[in-house]
């Protein structure tokens, strides 16, 4: 039996229950993260069978004692002034910088998040670039499970981006 107070158990668990799976070659990268002595622990993958994305991970299996959602972040300063009127390079440095922000005020890290939302006006794949040099700011080599979403519009006609997170600490 799995229990909260157990992380390295916890870790073992999901690993047996992988390996009683089918047999598949798949890329693993754990981060593992320390926290008033309890150890979190996101395994990230990706099939050999899938592509291998360069800045997400198809699956994260995450192990650790406290859940952090963060609301979608938009493209405000802490004033709550719009950053980069018409701009979606300018919005998505504020809204990742907002996330690192949002998340540190939880007492977590940018390493510990498992799954982001990436929600977009009008997307179109030649955005991918400015929006992932954003991401990489905050994120570093950390390749949460991600989604992108192309949105018809945002909370303000404004906003050109968001982005929420899960995070396990």
């Amino acid at each position: 039996m799995v229990t909260r107070r157990d992380p390295h158990r916890a870790v073992a668990f999901l690993r047996e229950q992988t390996e009683k799976g089918p047999k598949r070659r798949v890329s693993r990268d754990f981060c593992g993260c320390s926290r008033n002595g309890e150890t979190v622990t996101l395994e990230c993958i990706n099939p050999q069978d899938l592509p291998t994305p360069p800045t997400y991970s198809h699956v994260v299996i995450a192990a650790g004692t406290r859940l952090v959602f963060v609301a979608g972040q938009e493209p405000e300063d802490e004033e709550g002034n719009l950053v980069g009127l018409g701009d979606l390079s300018a919005q998505a440095h504020q809204v990742f910088a907002n996330v690192g922000r949002a998340l540190a005020a939880a007492g977590a890290r940018p390493d510990q998040v498992a799954k982001i939302t990436i929600y977009v006006v009008g997307y179109r794949r030649e955005s991918l670039p400015v929006i992932e040099a954003a991401r990489v700011e905050v994120f570093a080599d950390h390749k949460p499970a991600d989604t992108v979403l192309g949105v018809e519009t945002l909370s303000r006609s404004e906003y050109l981006i968001e982005v929420d997170a899960f995070a396990v600490i």
